[in-house]
């Protein structure tokens, strides 16, 4: 659901209700140069891109790049993980006046 111009109260009431029937959720506005974007995804999983890191061999032992962790950026892994937050923080947090 994405909602925009609406009251407070009536946004507050469509992510309570989104919440609780595991609904995506997403609000906001502009107003001049000021504006506020929330999104309640409840609980979701999405993937991260990691760099992998290099281990610096072990025969390798003096010289000032020994202690430092080498990034390779032509190596990376797909991490999976889970996001979310309790009901009450979901929509609560973000409206406190």
């Amino acid at each position: 659901v994405c909602l925009t111009c609406c009251s407070r109260d009536v946004m507050v009431k469509i992510d309570q209700i989104c919440h609780k029937n595991s609904v995506k959720f997403f609000t906001g506005d502009v107003f001049g140069y000021h504006g506020y974007m929330f999104a309640d995804l409840g609980e979701h999983e999405f993937v991260e891109e990691k760099t992998k890191v290099a281990k610096v061999s072990p025969g390798v032992e003096d010289g000032p790049d020994t202690k430092k962790a080498k990034f390779d950026s032509s190596e990376t892994t797909m991490v999976k993980k889970v996001s979310g937050k309790p009901p009450a923080e979901a929509s609560e947090g973000i409206w406190r006046g």
